[in-house]
């Protein structure tokens, strides 16, 4: 979603993908902890320069070292904290958090180091809790998602009931736009001063440097859980692609949702390409080029295209179940059951069961049950016969950035399936799991 001066010049949706559904922002979160802060600070419930060590006394470790005895809410806000790290909360026994932090040693002098560190999001939230009394949502939710009329969301939190904050928090694409326009009129909105003016130039400052590749919009400088990048402008940013950019100069907000490991190629093509059609006056009307666009943009879809419509393997196939060896993607047993122009995907992973419609070369949305681990998603499927023997099963999360490929080969009572995903969160490349089953 494109906004320049404040109306919305573009929007697009690559189906099954659709602007109704809420999609995860991973670190994008971060900002909005921020502005909570920006909120708090304005109402005199807390200063940038209060010590943690004065927040959090009961949960000091024994001894207080002198970096962590100087640590204030400015240097958790600039990714500053000193750690030569992030502080994995996930390796916390006891599910207190807030000590776990503070017990970590910390290496550098605060505010001369920059480390990027969801943690200290965490304990922002943990701030939160402390001087207002109320959870970040709850907080949150009269001051900024109201006005805004921004979807209504809950955080997940930790086992003491804080919310992580800088991850695990879903809105849609117009939200996260409104909010980059919130930013870029600094603080205004319909005409009511929801932020100071001076918190909105402060939080998307230079505060700390984070590298000098002049090319690279992760070495631009860090604000106030903001990233700087190039041609003086900001952007709340997330995991594999997801960014509210503002662009102060240009008067411009660009609010994008993706599933790519190539980051930096997706921020620098804004420079690349849209950036230099940026004019600074109005343009004459070209209703041809107003009509290719819409009906460019209208068309978006992720293809699933039909190489063979079907398969004498369906009829061999029906309703068998196919029990898989033992992998890594821990998917016990599959079995597929087709009627006309769909399919049903009966399969169990991590000892859940779960059914989900396919369209034979469209895409068919599911609404599949959680766990007690996992939420309840949104998936989407399709299938297609690549050669008579070959079926190739896709399915979009369409919540997060993540698509998986099932590619089943089938040879008389045995399947050799080929699993892949778009995406892996250890950020390496990995090639598909090759997982042999039989039928039973």
């Amino acid at each position: 979603m494109l906004l320049r001066h404040g109306h919305v010049i573009a929007e697009g949706w690559w189906a099954p993908y659709r602007s109704d559904i809420p999609h995860a922002l991973y670190s994008m979160s971060k900002s909005f902890v921020s502005t909570a802060i920006g909120f708090a600070e304005a109402e005199g419930l807390l200063s940038l320069d209060d010590r943690i060590v004065d927040l959090f006394p009961e949960e000091l470790p024994e001894t207080v070292s002198e970096n962590l005895y100087v640590l204030n809410i400015r240097h958790l806000l600039m990714m500053a904290t000193g750690h030569a790290s992030g502080v994995d909360f996930w390796a916390c026994a006891d599910g207190n958090w807030v000590r776990y932090f503070l017990e970590t040693p910390i290496e550098h002098v605060p505010g001369t180091y920059f480390a990027y560190n969801t943690c200290a999001t965490y304990m922002l939230c943990a701030i939160i809790n402390r001087v207002t009394g109320q959870s970040i949502d709850d907080f949150l939710e009269q001051r900024l998602f109201v006005p805004l009329d921004l979807s209504k969301v809950t955080w997940d939190v930790c086992p003491r009931g804080i919310a992580y904050g800088g991850m695990n928090f879903t809105l849609t694409n117009e939200d996260i736009a409104k909010f980059g326009q919130l930013y870029l009129q600094r603080g205004e909105w319909n005409g009511k001063q929801l932020l100071p003016a001076s918190w909105i130039d402060e939080a998307t400052a230079y505060h700390v440097s984070n590298g000098d590749d002049g090319d690279n919009d992760w070495t631009h400088g860090y604000g106030y859980q903001f990233w700087r990048c190039r041609h003086n402008s900001y952007r709340a940013d997330g995991a594999f692609g997801q960014f509210s950019l503002v662009m102060p100069e240009q008067d411009v907000v660009l609010a994008v949702f993706s599933g790519t490991e190539y980051k930096h190629e997706l921020v620098s093509s804004v420079w690349e390409t849209l950036l230099p059609g940026i004019s600074e006056g109005i343009l004459d009307p070209d209703e041809t080029a107003y009509q290719e666009l819409g009906d460019r943009l209208k068309d978006l879809r992720i293809d699933v295209r039909l190489e063979e419509t079907h398969s004498k393997v369906e009829r061999l196939i029906q309703d068998r179940f196919y029990a898989l060896e033992s992998n890594r993607e821990h998917i016990e047993r599959i079995s597929l059951l087709f009627d006309n122009g769909e399919a049903a995907l009966a399969i169990r992973k991590n000892a859940l069961d779960q059914s989900i419609r396919l369209g034979r070369g469209f895409w068919v949305m599911n609404d599949l049950s959680g766990s007690e681990q996992d939420k309840a998603m949104k998936v989407a499927g399709s299938f297609r016969w690549r050669e008579d023997a070959t079926l190739e099963i896709n399915l979009a999360c369409v919540e997060i950035s993540f698509r998986y490929r099932l590619v089943c080969r089938f040879e008389e009572e045995r399947v050799e399936l080929d699993f892949s995903a778009n995406l892996y969160w250890d950020w390496l490349p990995q090639e598909g799991v090759l997982i042999q089953g039989h039928c039973r």
